[in-house]
């Protein structure tokens, strides 16, 4: 593709499990069956495009290998990236952003190549952590594996060179500026800004001329909108914008070693659940695409001074510090039971 990034990541395990649509799909029936019923109604909003069929068996293939690697199926589950994210965006994030600029604003293959965004994007959470690149290995092994999806169900990368384009500066594109963490790599899940509006330097580095490439511009105005999905938390109602957070918390202090029942897991609880949501919420975020910001803005601008009360609520109950928590598990208590009064 443009920018290299799948090369030598290959299958594990879950792929080998889960090796096609058909097993997908009797999995997802058995487990899952809101997903079918989902893209039962998205088929009805995209007017029964052909190329549904196939994008529907990528869908269900990635769905059903990030339930089984990192969600409620398998034995190494994440809090947060596991198919409910996939879920969240495919579904209530995507049908959002139809409702706010319309069906008709993008083309029914640019609806088909953000949704297999949701399901692709983070299929992969274990690869090594490696700050000399731009795209993180978790980014590159998730595409690598996305590619091998659409391989798998009928997608062809000559023919169907313009989803592999979107999906990969998509996926690329989520890819968020982690700088490491003085005492452990996994203190930097969510330390930095979304790569997406940088794509342009880094296609400018890799593929010179892109610009003339109308795929290529196509992939990357996907990108952007991709971003705006995969952060719209922040403009989602405080209760589920907390329990993102708290999610990813519990995510965060898993991959680190620490546990939530620990005194040692109070402060970078606490601190994660304030200042590091204020620094999410206000310095770090910004909307990439015109499309993404109708949709989202206006409800983040909502959201801006609640997420400021509730920070410092915390920091009022438990310290600064942390100091006045005996664990990470009660800070996440108490920051659940702050959520009800904003």
């Amino acid at each position: 593709m443009v920018l290299g990034l799948a090369q030598g990541y290959a299958p594990d395990a879950i792929e080998r499990a889960v090796p096609g649509p058909a097993a997908a799909r009797d999995s997802v029936r058995v487990r899952c069956p809101e997903a079918l019923d989902l893209l039962a109604r998205r088929r009805v909003s995209l007017g029964g495009s052909p190329d549904l069929a196939r994008c529907e068996d990528a869908l269900l293939l990635g769905l059903a290998r990030m339930a089984l690697r990192h969600g409620s199926w398998g034995e190494d589950f994440h809090d947060y990236h596991n198919e409910a994210h996939a879920l969240e965006i495919l579904d209530g994030r995507i049908e959002r952003l139809m409702n706010a600029i319309g069906v008709g604003a993008l083309a029914p293959a640019d609806w088909m190549a953000l949704s297999l965004f949701a399901v692709c994007h983070d299929l992969r959470q274990r690869e090594p952590v490696d700050y000399t690149r731009a795209v993180g290995n978790n980014e590159g092994a998730s595409l690598a594996e996305a590619q091998r999806i659409l391989d798998a169900c009928g997608y062809d990368r000559e023919r169907d060179r313009a989803q592999y384009l979107a999906l990969e500066l998509s996926i690329a594109g989520s890819t968020f500026d982690a700088r490491p963490a003085p005492f452990n790599p996994a203190e930097a899940v969510a330390s930095g800004g979304a790569l997406a509006p940088r794509l342009p330097a880094e296609l400018d580095a890799a593929r010179p001329g892109w610009r003339e490439d109308a795929d290529i511009q196509r992939a990357l105005r996907l990108a952007l909108i991709a971003s705006d999905l995969d952060t719209a938390n922040v403009a989602e109602p405080i209760p589920q914008l907390g329990e993102s957070a708290l999610r990813l918390c519990r995510e965060r202090e898993r991959l680190a070693g620490r546990a939530l029942d620990a005194r040692a897991s109070a402060e970078p609880c606490l601190r994660f659940l304030s200042n590091g949501q204020e620094r999410y919420f206000f310095e770090l975020h910004r909307f990439c695409s015109p499309e993404g910001e109708a949709a989202f803005a206006p409800t983040k601008a909502e959201n801006a001074p609640r997420v400021r009360a509730l920070s410092q609520a915390l920091r009022d109950r438990f310290g600064a510090d942390g100091a006045r928590a005996a664990s990470g598990a009660e800070v996440l208590a108490g920051f659940e039971a702050l959520l009800a009064d904003y």
